[in-house]
């Protein structure tokens, strides 16, 4: 069984802390301006339940927006091969495997553990790249799910979604009035958490996945035993300029590579190491 880094990261343990604290002193700061204490009770409430129904439901969700299906052996031996062996390596159990209509290389991992995870590619990616860098591509992705990442991820996804409801929330009321602390400087520290607070949690959500793809680099240069090959899939994957048609900026994160090339999408989702770091990163590796 392959025993690679990744699985235990202190950093995002921290990133993940403080952004609890943001949340909670942004609800506070809102309901103490508006007077109104329902205003933090809701946003509790409307996060649990958030929550709840991501842990359950995002991997369908994401399979959906990305329109991925199934992949049936009799049509991709060669992926379903790479990833039993792999898993047998790693020593997880086998995922379910998609396939996305895209012909830009990319793939995915998404689910709420190991024992229900799906790994999903792109047709771009079977057909652009041989089969060792497809299998390394499958491993980082394996990675990911050895890691736990997409927990993490999904929570990083809900916090962001509920710090932006609550500015919101507190812009279109300080719009049309209501009871609210007007006066002071607590009322301009509201106006000044509305306007920050979202682009702060989008930070925070791009550093966690930023060093997530990190480990999961490394992982599956540790899974085939040679970055190289790692390293020769990201170029490829980096160099093809193929717009993706359903790239979508809340799952952008969950792929091996941005999935916006280029234009003001990639410069405002930028969610990935660029390929030099992650270059470096895998030659400093000793496998």
């Amino acid at each position: 069984m392959a025993d690679f880094p990744g699985t235990k990261n202190s950093k995002i343990w921290i990133l993940l802390t403080v952004f609890f604290i943001v949340v909670i002193g942004v609800g506070y700061v809102f309901s103490y301006v508006f007077e109104s204490p329902s205003i933090l009770y809701f946003a509790v409430f409307f996060s649990v339940a958030m929550s709840f129904s991501s842990y359950w439901f995002s991997d369908k969700l994401v399979l959906k927006m990305s329109g991925a299906k199934k992949a049936q052996e009799s049509e991709y031996p060669e992926v379903h091969k790479s990833v039993r062996e792999l898993c047998l390596n790693a020593g997880l159990p086998i995922p379910k495997i998609y396939v996305i209509d895209e012909q830009q290389p990319n793939a995915f991992a998404t689910g709420r553990d190991k024992s229900h995870a799906v790994v999903a590619v792109t047709k771009g990616l079977i057909s652009k790249l041989n089969n060792q860098e497809v299998k390394a591509v499958l491993a980082h992705e394996l990675s990911h799910i050895k890691n736990r990442d997409m927990l993490f991820q999904t929570m990083v996804v809900v916090l962001v979604g509920f710090v932006s409801m609550l500015s919101r929330m507190f812009m279109w009321g300080s719009l049309f009035g209501g009871n609210r602390r007007n006066e002071g400087p607590l009322a301009l520290v509201g106006v000044a958490a509305a306007i920050l607070a979202p682009l702060g949690a989008f930070l925070i959500q791009m550093a966690i996945s930023r060093q997530k793809e990190f480990s999961a680099d490394s992982g599956a240069a540790y899974l085939m035993a040679d970055p190289e090959i790692m390293i020769s899939a990201l170029r490829k994957i980096s160099a093809d300029e193929t717009p993706a048609k359903r790239a979508n900026g809340a799952t952008a994160h969950l792929y091996i590579s941005n999935p916006f090339k280029k234009g003001n999408m990639a410069k405002l989702f930028r969610t990935h190491p660029t390929l030099e770091d992650r270059i470096k990163n895998l030659r400093n590796l000793r496998v």
